[in-house]
């Protein structure tokens, strides 16, 4: 498949090195000739110093043969004349970053693709809402719905007073209503055997169906957790204005901005209930003011990794409250997660998992790069002919690191074990390590 990516920037320079792993033709393409040469001599990629909006740079390239053009420029209105023009061009399917929300409504979407930019993307507001999703389960670390919520995947931090904790796999009851699908112990992601156990501090994920959730919620000792009523955000971002809309009624949000001119901005962006604060989130005598220590969400999205995680730190000081961070620097993901911050949000890997979705050949319906875990999380739909219904799961063969979570069967979601038969039609739902969804195309 030939890819061209215009825009050497995080979501750019992400996506490539995530595709050049899958054997991909990709080209890199942007005005900087710094940015690009830092990544041809370490990737299997073409990198070409080129405007995205000129007809003739994107004829070098080689646009007219595309499976697929994305732009993910900082500048939405050159992501979407690019991709008009890649479209003319003769790319067959183009994707633009946006940011501006109103793009989003399905007239608009329309409209978009009649020029020939077949999908949007606006990875802040897919960081709002993994943010806003995240603040409705407090006791959750991470949460993902699939056929419409029919089977859920959840990640826990399990603490001492665990029913699960230092019982191997072997010795627990068979008819669990759960499939615990992975396990993150330090830097290290485990998909569990028999004789592997759950561990204090443990970030464990399970898959199970709706019904379910009140007893895992039991069993790994979260039923004192409160709901989470009050939150304090750091940074008046365009993440941060998203996850504000999308809160639900009853929360109480306060937005900390330092710059005055952003504080009047964001006082016309968003609804009247969220309260905009001119000061220094880091500021303790201003947290202390504005009710810190009764929050019980702290949210950090300022520009700088470092900061965001060092205020979610000092901020449990004040309370116990779930902290979360945006931390755009991948390198500081691992220490973020060292310093038991409950939420980590990448909006570069968001973005990237949404636009991986669109590359592969197999019905899917849900892709997810797991912030916490070198892992993703897919959503097939199984094809009339695939592989996976010509026998048992036990004998399907499955590459090292992938394990199938659940399924869901007119509309009713399944665990799956080594004896279950999977049939056309059925949503079935992949853990697997590393990238490699793209090899498990051929299954389903």
């Amino acid at each position: 498949m030939k890819i061209i990516i215009a825009g050497a920037g995080a979501v750019g320079t992400h996506l490539a090195k995530l595709l050049a792993g899958e054997q991909q033709d990709i080209v890199l393409i942007d005005e900087s000739a710094e940015k690009l040469s830092k990544l041809e001599s370490n990737f299997d990629l073409l990198t070409l110093e080129a405007k995205p909006t000129s007809l003739g740079n994107l004829k070098d390239a080689g646009v007219g043969s595309a499976d697929l053009f994305v732009a993910v420029t900082p500048e939405e209105s050159r992501n979407v004349l690019a991709c008009v023009l890649a479209h003319s061009l003769g790319a067959r399917k183009t994707v633009a970053r946006i940011d501006n929300y109103e793009y989003l409504s399905p007239k608009n979407k329309e409209y978009f693709r009649s020029l020939g930019v077949d999908a949007l993307i606006y990875p802040e507001l897919l960081a709002g809402r993994e943010i806003a999703d995240s603040l409705r389960k407090s006791w959750i670390r991470q949460w993902w719905e699939f056929a419409g919520g029919a089977l859920v995947m959840l990640g826990v931090k399990v603490r001492a007073g665990s029913q699960l904790l230092n019982i191997p796999f072997m010795e627990l009851k068979k008819e669990e209503p759960y499939h615990i699908v992975a396990i993150k112990r330090g830097t290290e992601t485990i998909i569990p055997k028999g004789g592997d156990c759950i561990m204090e501090n443990d970030l464990v994920y399970f898959m199970a169906a709706r019904g379910s959730i009140d007893y895992i919620r039991r069993i790994t000792g979260k039923e004192a957790y409160q709901k989470i009523k009050n939150v304090l955000i750091m940074g008046g971002s365009r993440i941060a204005v998203n996850a504000a809309r999308l809160m639900h009624d009853d929360m109480t949000v306060k937005i900390i901005e330092s710059d005055r001119a952003r504080c009047e901005w964001l006082t016309e962006m968003l609804p009247s209930d969220v309260m905009v604060i001119h000061g220094d989130g880091r500021d303790r005598d201003l947290l202390l003011s504005e009710g810190i220590d009764s929050a019980q969400a702290f949210v950090a999205l300022t520009d700088n990794a470092e900061t965001n995680i060092l205020t979610c730190v000092s901020s449990k000081q004040f309370a116990n409250m779930k902290t979360i961070a945006e931390v755009e620097n991948i390198d500081f993901i691992r220490m973020a997660e060292s310093f038991d911050i409950a939420g980590i949000i990448n909006k570069k890997k968001i973005a990237a998992s949404t636009i991986y979705q669109m590359l592969l050949d197999a019905d899917v319906n849900n892709v997810k790069s797991l912030t916490f875990a070198d892992a993703d999380v897919a959503e097939f739909t199984v094809s009339e002919k695939a592989r996976v219904t010509k026998c048992l799961v036990k004998d399907l063969d499955l590459p090292y690191g992938a394990t199938i979570g659940g399924l869901v069967r007119k509309k009713e979601g399944m665990l799956v074990n080594g004896n279950t038969q999977i049939l056309p039609g059925d949503h079935v739902v992949v853990f697997c390590l590393g990238s490699m969804i793209k090899k498990l195309e051929k299954y389903f």
